[in-house]
């Protein structure tokens, strides 16, 4: 924590507000498998995970507006948890209670310079007695568990807590060299040497559910359970009397729908939330006979996000070129993953429109995986399922959003890049100076129908492929309009780059600099999500630039759900039209004079 100056402990204020704001809603982080719940159900989830382990700092407060300073804050509890669940739905507002009326009331409990409340460990690990020579840090008697910790922030500040813990950490790390449990072994050192610091709290806050623990002592029925927490590195595989049921309950935690737990509880009051209300009063203004009413709804729906659920690592090229491929999916194309990893080595961002359960899924299909689990650089960013449609650039958006580079190449997951593609487009955007210059590079799009395809790994390969059938340019016999301004005559004898101009309905897949405009959220499902956003590039006078030698190949698949409504559902196809026309209209609203080109455009095509 730093020195006990005024300014680190301004600092530390910031950090305990930050922490409190961060986590004043619900939390369901599946990355670290961390439960939570309390009142303020009604709030976007925010995932405060960093690498593993997660650290929920949980504040208790009376009902009173939020506080101006963190000194305010009597009471944090800390939950550095590997795996946890309250298997009652208020547990942690139990705990929020326990904490209120037992320590922040009347001080009846907590004495003379008490600060931590923790529950004793559960094994003998601090007894020293586990193995031959086996050396534990020092502990008070069976030592304490920092699962859950309640923390007593004013007094910790004013005993100086930042440099006692040092000290004894500094100290012990002499003879110990290091620690066996991380930041336990040093609570249990400081407690060992000033036990007066602690009030033990009843075990059920946190069972802990390691081999041949003691942990059933601390529960009669499921009723008794407050938390439960696997504190062991074999996780669901400890050896435990009661595992499987423990197992069950946790298993079902992890796919419950996170979606309800956002709701406003019937007779827990909550702070008023700004966002939320600003929320209601633009679908207040929403026509509910309007028959393209969830069209327009689907605009404004907050989705639950967890950025980074899997490990994420990655240090962006000191030479400015690095390039991200930026992509969407839903479970249906996670057969995608690893080839596209093996056909780009850089990184890549990846959204995916997920049920709390496919998320688990997923999960598991990726731990399974060697590819997958070799590459740290392809950040996974969930976005979990609410509403009737596929929101396509709502994904876009979040993908984009959270890219490390200065470049990007907006690709669909349906794509293979073509091999050496990364390193290409790093020279090309050099070459091309697209640091100085607003262009968009185009990555010529190619289309298979055979699931199984050699792939070309040249120019001159994929020409051969295109002149015997067995390749296509993209969308040729459906949607010519889509990809004809690209050129492919020209692009086949093309050996330097090449200015192509907007035409209606064109959406290629381009690379452009990461502060390029996002994608329009209007357009969910099927329809005008690409064409759009291109449109928008070109107002913004965007120069298409077709790259020569840069090719991508789509793979066959079944079609989506969204393109069969599209195709079966006239009023589908109507309210489509309507958001197109909109969409016109505020372009030139937006651009003046210049967008006026887009209604001509469409009118002619």
């Amino acid at each position: 924590m730093g020195s006990n100056s005024e300014d680190e402990k301004l600092e530390l204020d910031s950090d305990l507000k930050r922490w409190m704001r961060d986590v004043a809603g619900e939390v369901k982080n599946f990355g670290s498998h961390l439960f939570c719940v309390n009142q303020h159900m009604n709030k976007d989830r925010k995932s405060i995970e960093k690498g593993s382990v997660t650290q929920a700092r949980l504040n208790t407060r009376k009902k009173k507006p939020a506080a101006q300073n963190a000194e305010q804050f009597k009471f944090v509890l800390v939950a550095t948890v590997f795996s946890c669940a309250f298997p009652k739905g208020h547990g942690g507002k139990e705990l929020w209670s326990f904490s209120s009326e037992n320590l922040n009331s009347d001080y009846s409990i907590i004495r003379g310079q008490q600060v931590l409340g923790l529950v004793e460990n559960q094994s003998d690990w601090y007894l020293g007695n586990l193995w031959k020579n086996h050396r534990p840090w020092p502990a008070l008697g069976r030592g304490y568990n920092t699962g859950v910790i309640l923390l007593l922030l004013d007094k910790l500040r004013k005993m100086k807590w930042e440099q006692m813990w040092r000290l004894t950490a500094e100290r012990e790390l002499m003879s110990m060299l290091s620690t066996s449990l991380a930041d336990q072994d040093i609570f249990n050192a400081v407690i060992k040497q000033n036990p007066f610091l602690v009030y033990q709290l009843p075990c059920f806050w946190n069972v802990q559910l390691s081999d041949h623990t003691r942990s059933e002592q601390c529960y009669r029925d499921v009723s008794d359970l407050k938390v439960i927490h696997w504190n062991s590195p074999k996780k669901l595989r400890v050896k435990n009397k009661h595992v499987e049921f423990f197992r069950n309950l946790y298993l079902t935690f992890l796919e419950y729908d996170g979606n309800l737990l956002r709701r406003e509880l019937f007779g827990c009051p909550s702070e008023a939330d700004i966002n939320s209300e600003n929320l209601q009063k633009q679908l207040s203004e929403l026509d509910e006979d309007d028959l393209c009413y969830e069209f327009r709804r689907e605009r404004f729906t907050v989705h639950r996000t967890h950025l980074y659920f899997l490990h994420y690592e990655y240090e962006p090229a000191s030479d400015n070129t690095d390039v991200t491929l930026v992509a969407q999916l839903s479970m249906d194309r996670l057969q995608m993953l690893e080839a596209i990893c093996k056909h780009w080595e850089g990184p890549i961002s990846l959204a995916l429109y997920l049920s709390d359960a496919e998320a688990q899924q997923f999960l598991r299909y990726a731990q399974g995986s060697e590819v997958l689990m070799s590459r740290h650089n392809v950040g996974y960013h969930i976005v979990y399922k609410e509403g009737q449609f596929y929101p396509v650039n709502l994904l876009r958006n979040v993908a984009m959003k959270h890219i490390s580079t200065p470049y990007m190449f907006l690709s669909d997951i349906d794509f293979l890049p073509m091999y050496g593609l990364y390193e290409y487009l790093r020279k090309s955007v050099i070459q091309l100076d697209l640091a100085n210059t607003k262009k968009a590079l185009i990555v010529p799009a190619f289309e298979t129908l055979r699931y199984r395809l050699s792939f070309p790994k040249s120019k001159a390969e994929l020409l051969s492929m295109l002149d015997m059938g067995t390749l296509f340019t993209f969308r040729y016999h459906v949607w010519t309009k889509g990809h004809a301004p690209t050129n492919f005559a020209k692009w086949r004898t093309a050996t330097t780059p090449y200015r192509v101009e907007w035409e209606a309905d064109f959406e290629p897949y381009v690379v452009v600099r990461k502060d390029c405009p996002e994608y329009d959220r209007r357009f969910v499902g099927f329809g005008w999500n690409k064409v759009a956003h291109i449109m928008e590039l070109d107002a913004q006078e965007y120069e298409f630039t077709v790259l020569p030698n840069a090719y991508m190949i789509h793979m066959p698949h079944a079609p989506s759900f969204d393109i069969t409504k599209f195709r079966s559902n006239k009023q589908y196809r109507i309210c489509l039209k309507t958001l197109k026309e909109e969409f016109q209209q505020d372009m030139s609203r937006h651009y003046g004079f210049a967008a006026l080109k887009y209604l001509t455009a469409e009118n002619n095509s």
